[in-house]
């Protein structure tokens, strides 16, 4: 069927009062960074380099939750997270609490090809980051005011926000108050491709909820969870890690298809609809046969998708596309 591309935006309870000037932005995004991907996998890079050069321009885009748009722990700092994994090879690479690093999900790739690990974290990963060379600024850098006061009001609700959503995660004794414009988080951004050769990646990168504590680790740079690939499917996830990690989502599409013999869309929707507690997650999917999915069980996803046959598409919410 030859290549395919999915980007995701983040998921979660998705207001459709959602202001213009917060939805459009967004939307501009999603579609500018999906047509990076397409123009690259039409110059035959490999889905690798492809899903790292997409989520690198997604985090740095402050509109989403990944990079220069990080939320804000309860303690006012970026802790930062991503991964990367090549589904022929099964190679991964995973990074978590970076507060310096500007581009996460490249770091996550020189885990995978420059150590014998899968996973840095905290001090280790930023000591990396320097003996890389990497690009490093100050961690004020990442703290934008939009995600101060996303912070400030959840600390009024004595909330943790996952993406998009507006309800707790766990029940609180204070009356919650409505977030500024409908807006009560921003998204964990990802990419999934395929080239013409059934070759495929994932990648994911985010900031983490507004207001978690410090040293919480999501979905994200959890390898079979937020972020999965192999020789049959690339999965990316996004939503409240929790339930992500417990369910090992990215794996499960991918175990679904390898043992049950299941398609790409009947995985992906037998996991999100079925095996997740709705309200909870989203994911975008692509097949070494070229198939692309976009499913989620909460309000909305901001997605986006191209296939080499010159389908491609840009949506939020399930029944109203942007394109």
């Amino acid at each position: 069927m030859g290549w395919a591309i999915a980007v995701h935006g983040g998921a979660g309870d998705i207001s459709r009062s959602l202001p213009h000037d917060r939805r459009q932005p967004r939307e501009e995004a999603i579609r500018h960074c999906l047509q990076i991907g397409v123009e690259a996998l039409q110059s035959n890079s490999p889905p690798l380099d492809v899903v790292e050069l997409v989520v690198r321009e997604l985090e740095n885009i402050p509109h989403f939750n990944a990079g220069r748009g990080s939320v804000l722990t309860s303690e006012g700092t970026v802790e930062m997270e991503a991964s990367i994994m090549d589904g022929n090879t099964m190679r991964c690479g995973a990074v978590s609490g970076l507060t310096t690093v500007v581009n996460a999900v490249s770091l996550a790739r020189l885990v995978m090809e420059k150590t014998p690990h899968i996973y840095l974290a905290f001090d280790g990963a930023e000591q990396f980051a320097r003996e890389q060379g990497v690009e490093i600024v100050d961690s004020s850098h990442f703290i934008t005011p939009e995600n101060v006061e996303r912070l400030k009001l959840a600390k009024e609700a004595n909330r943790v926000q996952i993406d998009y959503n507006a309800q707790p995660i766990q029940n609180d004794t204070k009356k919650e108050k409505p977030c500024a414009n409908g807006d009560s988080q921003i998204g964990t951004v990802g990419c999934v491709a395929v080239d013409s050769n059934g070759n495929l990646a994932s990648a994911t990168s985010t900031g983490g909820l507004v207001n978690k504590m410090a040293g919480r680790i999501g979905d994200t740079p959890v390898i079979g969870a937020g972020t999965y690939a192999n020789e049959l499917c690339a999965v990316s996830a996004t939503g409240k890690g929790e339930s992500i990690i417990r369910g090992t989502v990215a794996r499960d599409v991918a175990a679904l298809m390898e043992f049950k013999g299941l398609s790409l869309k009947e995985a992906a929707d037998c996991v999100v609809h079925e095996r997740t507690p709705k309200g909870t997650v989203g994911l975008i999917a692509v097949s070494a046969a070229g198939e692309v999915v976009m499913s989620f069980n909460t309000t909305g996803m901001f997605r986006g998708c191209a296939t080499e046959d010159g389908y491609s598409e840009v949506a939020i919410w399930s029944d109203a596309q942007v394109e």
